[in-house]
């Protein structure tokens, strides 16, 4: 069983992002970037899939820039077993993702398709549903665990009311949550022995995918700044206070 795993770059998780001074986007020039974390768990989970003989064969793949390729590296040194750039300088917005990873599914035929359920940069959460639509596949969201037999997958979810427990008919699409796992530490040897697997540079052309943007940013700006807090002598004035100045009673 193949399975494959996209992983997206981001700043890093550590880093406080700056809005450029035009406001057209995240300042990201000489910024610490890093593989998004929920694709380092989905990536971890693949990694253990193999590891218990249910898969054989883990391909990480990843869509942007040439330097995405240092994020292939870090996947193939967590466990995965080779990797493909879709490599492009537009922005790509999630539609485009997932009409990319279409086509490579399209192409490369695996039976499972891990990824993160959200990116950090974005928050958007659409690439794994709109590809489970344009494939055509089940699929399974903020996984919190995965039980892979034969053709069929048992995913459990978290849900406001408790676990839900899905059966999944592979192929199939799972987006995971934190609780799934916790990725493994990246040691030297593995990093050494990333860098002689297969790393493959295709283009949006090559895959017959258009991914002009369909969505304009207007503007980017930083929340508001908070008020400090006050503190108040009795509840009286307490009331007053909710009352007259934050109008919420």
């Amino acid at each position: 069983m193949k399975v494959l795993v996209p992983v997206k770059r981001v700043v890093d998780y550590n880093v406080k992002v700056r809005v450029k001074s035009d406001q057209s986007g995240v300042d990201i020039a000489n910024v610490k970037m890093s593989m998004n974390p929920f694709d380092e768990i989905a990536i971890e989970e693949a990694t253990r899939l193999k590891e218990k003989g249910v898969a054989t064969e883990v391909l990480a793949v990843s869509c942007g820039v040439p330097q995405c390729q240092e994020t292939l590296r870090t996947a193939m040194a967590i466990g995965a077993d080779r990797g493909i750039l879709v490599q492009t300088d537009a922005e790509l917005q999630p539609l485009a993702v997932a009409k990319l990873l279409k086509a490579l599914c399209d192409k490369e035929q695996p039976s499972l398709v891990i990824l993160g359920k959200q990116a950090i940069d974005d928050d958007a959460s659409q690439v794994g549903q709109m590809l489970a639509a344009l494939l055509g596949w089940p699929q399974a969201t903020y996984a919190s665990k995965i039980e892979v037999a034969g053709d069929t997958a048992k995913v459990t979810r978290e849900v406001d009311g408790g676990m839900e427990i899905i059966d999944l008919k592979l192929p199939a699409i799972i987006t995971t949550d934190l609780r799934l796992n916790e990725p493994r530490y990246v040691t030297l040897p593995n990093i050494m022995k990333a860098k002689k697997k297969q790393l493959d540079n295709v283009t949006p052309q090559d895959l017959g995918v258009d991914v002009a943007p369909r969505l304009k940013t207007l503007k980017v700006c930083e929340p508001a700044a908070r008020k400090a807090g006050v503190k108040v002598a009795d509840v009286a004035a307490l009331v007053d206070k909710l009352k007259n100045e934050a109008k919420v009673v």
